[in-house]
């Protein structure tokens, strides 16, 4: 048996609707609205790492790998391992950067364009 850790390059989100609709918890989902400067809790089922040493992409999922075009630069802040019943949970806080509102480039692989 092995310990299933999932590296993630950026941060996926639910729509603030499916919260709406009591599928899922406030912090799955992206806060309305966003807004930069501010800081927002999130949490992701799994042991989740992030890069904690710089800015990353806070994208929209909408399940199987189905993500959005960027929609803000964040940095993470904080990010902690633990169960919740038999579930292994990431929690964290994010704060954001940049709402990206256009079709410029911000992100360019890992880095800022």
């Amino acid at each position: 048996m092995g310990i299933q850790v999932e590296f993630n390059p950026d941060l996926a989100l639910r729509n603030i609707s499916e919260f709406k609709d009591g599928k899922r918890k406030i912090d799955e989902c992206i806060p309305e609205p966003l807004e930069e400067g501010k800081t927002y809790s999130f949490l992701k089922n799994g042991q989740r790492l992030y890069w904690l040493h710089g800015e990353l992409p806070l994208l929209e999922t909408r399940g199987n790998q189905d993500l959005s075009k960027p929609i803000a630069s964040i940095i993470i802040l904080r990010a902690v391992h633990s169960l919740e019943g038999e579930q292994v949970t990431t929690r964290g806080e994010y704060k954001v950067i940049k709402l990206i509102k256009d079709d410029k480039i911000y992100f360019n692989g890992h880095g800022i364009a």
